[in-house]
């Protein structure tokens, strides 16, 4: 972190976001709308404790403006391109089979690496749930937001935030798909086999009557609100905006705005297009964003004593890491301690080609794990929760936060990123 001073904390800091990470996955389990109703209190308030901590204890105001301004661009980052997606209506004649979701899902891979995680999941989800609308279940949206949310977007820097992070610092555009690629490939492939194993099987079983019934035999395939192209490119053209402060959000705001007011009414009824989504994650990330702050400043202070050298080590730790905590920070604090490890400092261009020449294992590993593990929970990575969000409103049910780890994260992800350490990270 760039002009902000790191001060040890208290590891008794931890808690408030330990706390409310509890509070996410379990509070929903027990009582599901008392949740919905208080969910702010929690956020804001286990929030406030950290601020309070940094403000008043440490006298380091400066790391929570830091924070705060690291917010502000992820949900502008994230509000904006759901704006604009939500202004764009895909309508698919006919239902969705098995073969075709793996197509659509191999597409929306494809499609994060351009518009990033968050743009091709708004983009495409509504479309996604809709040619499946007649046998919709909760792996239909998880093997969505394994793929397109996440691992999907690891081949270039806008794909996912914390290659864009690793392009500011210095690592080159073209690095990561030359080094990530076999990796990403993997993955991909294995998870789409998986899921048509899965969605054949259930397919087979929808009986022959209730899928005539429902058959779509209304409008052709087409899309509206083609222009609002225009603005996702505006948006990702400001990403690579630095300086001055600001000025990056203020054109992605803008492009929202003019999105939102030039959209026919229309096309966001076809939709269902509302901002309930995106205004629980910017809620649940607000306080998520403060009470992580204690955590990364304790791993980035500690990072060196933790017993982590080789890159193998490097890809288990950001990977665990970046499934509970922002990946973006993550990816960045094991960069810094990888760089340590050699006696080379992550801010000095010389130092970075020395490490991509001799050490470019440790950034290997670190990239594929910090994109490939946020979709190990749903607050792994931003899109997540807004997919959840959406495919809610659509009638799906979803399942729990503890749910989603125990009957997909662990049995299908677990053993495909044990795969590819084996293969890739187990020798130093």
């Amino acid at each position: 972190m760039e002009n902000v001073t790191i001060i040890p904390v208290n590891p008794l800091m931890i808690f408030p976001f330990v706390f409310l990470l509890l509070s996410i996955a379990v509070i929903p389990l027990i009582n599901k709308h008392w949740w919905e109703r208080n969910y702010p209190v929690f956020s804001f308030g286990l929030g406030f404790v950290a601020i309070i901590y940094y403000i008043f204890f440490l006298k380091n105001s400066a790391r929570m403006v830091h924070t705060g301004l690291e917010y502000i661009s992820f949900i502008t980052l994230i509000g904006s391109l759901f704006v604009v997606a939500g202004g764009i209506h895909i309508n698919i004649k006919g239902q969705s089979t098995p073969h075709a979701n793996v197509i659509m899902l191999s597409i929306g891979a494809l499609v994060s690496n351009v518009l990033g995680t968050t743009g091709a999941s708004v983009l495409l989800i509504r479309p996604y749930l809709k040619v499946n609308k007649y046998r919709l279940t909760s792996y239909h949206v998880v093997f969505f937001i394994f793929i397109v949310s996440n691992i999907g977007g690891a081949l270039t820097p806008i794909g996912d935030p914390p290659l864009f992070l690793g392009y500011l610092k210095g690592v080159p555009f073209f690095w990561v798909i030359n080094k990530v690629w076999s990796a990403w490939l993997l993955a991909i492939s294995l998870l789409l086999i998986i899921f048509y194993l899965i969605d054949y099987r259930y397919y087979i079983r929808v009986k022959e009557k209730l899928r005539e019934e429902v058959e779509f035999k209304g409008e052709e395939t087409h899309v509206l609100g083609l222009y609002n192209i225009l603005f996702l490119i505006l948006i990702l053209i400001a990403v690579f905006i630095n300086k001055p402060v600001l000025l990056r959000e203020s054109i992605m705001a803008g492009a929202a705005i003019c999105s939102y007011f030039t959209t026919r009414k229309e096309i966001h009824e076809r939709n269902k297009f509302n901002f309930i989504p995106i205004k629980e994650v910017a809620i649940l990330f607000a306080g998520i964003f403060a009470t992580m702050v204690p955590c990364l400043d304790w791993l980035q202070i500690n990072a060196g004593k933790l017993g982590i050298e080789t890159p193998g080590q490097f890809f288990w730790g950001t990977g665990i890491l970046s499934g509970v905590l922002d990946n973006a920070p993550t990816y960045l604090n094991f960069l810094s301690a990888s760089f340590g490890l050699h006696d080379l400092q992550l801010d000095n261009q010389t130092h970075m080609v020395i490490f991509l020449e001799q050490h470019w294992k440790y950034l290997q590993a670190i990239s594929v794990a910090a994109v490939f593990f946020g979709a190990i929970t749903y607050i792994g990575n931003g899109p997540n929760f807004m997919v959840k969000s959406i495919s809610e409103q659509e009638g799906v049910h979803c399942p729990s936060f503890f749910g989603y780890i125990i009957k997909y994260s662990l049995p299908i992800l677990v053993p495909i990123f044990a795969f590819i350490w084996l293969l890739f990270f187990r020798v130093n």
